[in-house]
């Protein structure tokens, strides 16, 4: 294993004190506890949102932390869930007395200790609600949303919510708009390599030199099948047959899209994923907004990428045109 470290036991802390250290008018730890991630800018009366996980996927989950979008993050270990307390400890630093969304993706480990953050944090008569992300079609059939993987498309639900809270709309109104987002995203992933663990120190799978994983989860869980290596117009079209079934979309509704590079995927080789989805949604008279392409839900060094498909409406497209601006992720004022 090979990787610019101190010890693998440290890698998190160590992690998060370069970003403290980098970007301390931004965001900053809650006391002592590098996991508990906040930002420097609070608004008063301004609903708070929350999110957390494992490291090992920057920019998720802590990337979004900053202005126009979330408010907090509890850090988990790599691949592994934050504790209730650091959820608690984060709740009470960025309240801003309007409540608190907790928005995280679909994982058994998360929505455990963030049910328990949110039963501390109401007796100290903070509201909390929880809401999660699982837009991975790959991961269970129509149907059965309610467990399916939360992955890179919640980066639109953090977007949008974030802008609905900087309107100092209430937190049943900026659940329900996230929740309404939610309900219109779709991703589908694709790996071509596993990744190494620092703490582990070898590969978590295994993935043929000559093969592609389809459907395969951010931290190595099974996908749909291992197919002979595909064409990028082969991806694209894999993708978008599984997300527009899932989601079809009506007359003249427009799309927003997210190619997403899960590690070590070139940037090249996102523009030409890109391309092909593009030529595949003009094809089937999808209007796209709105295109971002880069690394926004990575898992370690994995190689690999993911499609996500956003289904938009007036509101969301005012939304997602606000705004944003954190360490990791800048959003400019966008016209339609």
């Amino acid at each position: 294993m090979k990787k610019i470290l101190n010890t693998p036991e440290g890698y998190v802390n160590d992690m998060l004190a370069g970003i403290y250290a980098a970007h301390a008018d931004m965001v900053r730890p809650v006391g002592d506890n590098l996991r508990c991630y906040q930002t420097a800018h609070k608004t008063p009366g301004k609903v708070a949102i929350i999110t957390g996980g494992g490291s090992g996927h920057l920019p998720l989950f802590l990337g979004y932390v900053g202005k126009g979008i979330l408010d907090g993050c509890a850090v988990g270990g790599v691949f592994q869930s934050p504790s209730a307390e650091e959820i608690y400890e984060i709740t009470k630093a960025v309240d801003n007395g309007a409540g608190v969304l907790y928005l995280f993706g679909n994982y058994s480990g998360d929505i455990l200790n963030f049910e328990m953050a949110g039963e501390l944090a109401d007796m100290d008569g903070i509201k909390t609600c929880i809401l999660v992300g699982n837009d991975d079609v790959a991961s269970a059939a129509k149907g059965s949303e309610s467990v399916r993987r939360g992955v890179a498309g919640i980066f639109f639900m953090y977007k949008c919510a974030g802008a609905k809270a900087d309107e100092m709309a209430s937190l049943e109104d900026v659940k329900a708009l996230a929740e309404k987002v939610g309900s219109r995203v779709r991703t589908m992933g694709f790996a071509l390599s596993p990744c190494i663990i620092p703490e582990v120190g070898h590969p978590n799978f295994t993935v043929g030199e000559d093969q592609i994983s389809i459907g395969m989860g951010i931290h190595g869980e099974p996908g749909i099948r291992v197919a002979p290596m595909l064409t990028a117009q082969e991806i694209a079209k894999e993708a978008l047959d599984a997300i527009l079934l899932d989601m079809p979309f009506g007359p003249s509704e427009q799309a927003a899209v997210l190619i997403n590079g899960l590690g070590s995927t070139p940037l090249d080789e996102l523009y030409i994923l890109y391309n092909e989805v593009a030529k595949i949604l003009k094809q089937r008279g999808i209007d796209v907004f709105k295109v971002w392409v880069g690394e926004f839900a990575t898992s370690m060094e994995m190689a690999g990428a993911s499609v996500s498909v956003l289904r938009l409406d007036d509101e969301i497209k005012a939304l997602l045109s606000k705004p944003a601006h954190t360490p990791f992720y800048s959003n400019p004022q966008l016209e339609d």
